[in-house]
């Protein structure tokens, strides 16, 4: 167990602006809003709008510090957004509230309708002017039109539900991501059950190449681990970069299979895939058919994006995010 320290911070901020081989599916996101985050020490008497986080390891193989030297630069944890997106999940669940999560894994639930304003994007897919592709995604239409879908929502995405909707096809929800009401048809959205609280959170920076995560203990947001990671690249056709969002993992995979590109090939397979939007993953280093066995470590962790819109870890780092953090109660955060 690492030695706990606190970590102090006050600061105003803009909240939250893979596979070597293809994974099955791939998918970007909005702006968010600004938000006001006061970190105190943990002997302060607490306010309600602080967020305390302090650092008790629980996997401690090739952990970062805080700011550390990547080739003539250097790399950090951006705390303060992590901090606005930990008082988002805290502010939410302040009052009771119903949540889904919008689901449309390789269009099980249907293809989305045609958005009113759309275009074709470099990967040759129908996209919003949100740049949210059409595939994987579920419509979102406003208050006042059901009949033509607004803009798209990404698979994964953490949604409020409001209750008391007339309609019998439409569910009405509030997005958490970006702000707005709207109606979608409910067999996009499932609902989460009410006794789950989001109590574990992970971040993944795409600018830094790194991940932590956290679980809320009393009053207080633990971290658990600070590693380097290898996120999505853009570049079509095939690689695609990690969509910027705030997901829910949504299921596990002890072994993701993923295909050659271009091909129906099997190219081989990720291990211990947490699954958080699309054919997005938190899993370990990819290993290539025909090796069977697992490999811990890749020193291209940490660089430069290179997967297919996954989010590469070592082995016993996904494996711990598969053990330690549930499905649909773990909130995932991709941030730049």
């Amino acid at each position: 167990m690492a030695k706990i320290t606190t970590t102090l911070l006050v600061i105003t901020i803009l909240i939250l602006n893979s596979c070597r081989q293809k994974n099955v599916d791939p998918q970007p996101t909005d702006p968010p809003s600004q938000d006001t985050v006061a970190v105190k020490d943990k002997d302060e008497t607490k306010k309600t709008d602080t967020v305390t986080v302090e650092k008790e390891l629980l996997y401690d193989k090739y952990t970062l510090e805080d700011t550390y030297p990547y080739k003539d630069t250097t790399r950090r944890f951006q705390w303060e957004k992590i901090k606005a997106g930990l008082k988002t999940i805290d502010s939410m669940q302040i009052e009771h509230s119903s949540w889904g999560i919008l689901q449309n894994y390789r269009n099980n639930n249907g293809e989305a309708p045609l958005v009113k304003e759309y275009h074709r994007n470099v990967y040759k897919r129908i996209s919003d002017n949100y740049d949210v592709e059409r595939y994987q995604s579920v419509p979102l239409y406003s208050l006042q039109d059901t009949v033509v879908p607004e803009r798209y929502g990404r698979d994964g995405s953490l949604v409020k539900l409001i209750k008391g909707t007339d309609s019998t096809k439409f569910e009405k929800i509030e997005t958490v991501y970006f702000p707005g009401e709207w109606l979608i048809p409910r067999k996009y959205v499932k609902e989460i059950a009410d006794s789950i609280a989001f109590r574990s959170a992970i971040f993944v920076d795409r600018i830094n190449e790194n991940v932590v995560t956290l679980q809320k203990e009393g009053d207080k947001w633990m971290i658990r681990s600070m590693n380097p990671v290898t996120t999505g690249l853009h570049k079509p056709p095939h690689q695609q970069e990690t969509p910027l969002g705030m997901f829910v993992i949504q299921e596990k995979k002890y072994k993701m299979f993923f295909l050659v590109d271009g091909t129906t090939e099997t190219g081989g397979f990720a291990p211990y895939a947490s699954r958080f939007t699309n054919g997005g993953y938190l899993h370990g280093v990819p290993v290539n058919a025909p090796r069977k066995d697992f490999i811990e470590y890749s020193a291209s962790l940490g660089t430069t994006p290179r997967s297919h819109m996954c989010v590469r870890n070592a082995t016993s780092h996904a494996k711990f995010i598969y053990d330690t953090f549930p499905v649909e109660g773990t909130v995932v955060f991709v941030i730049e």
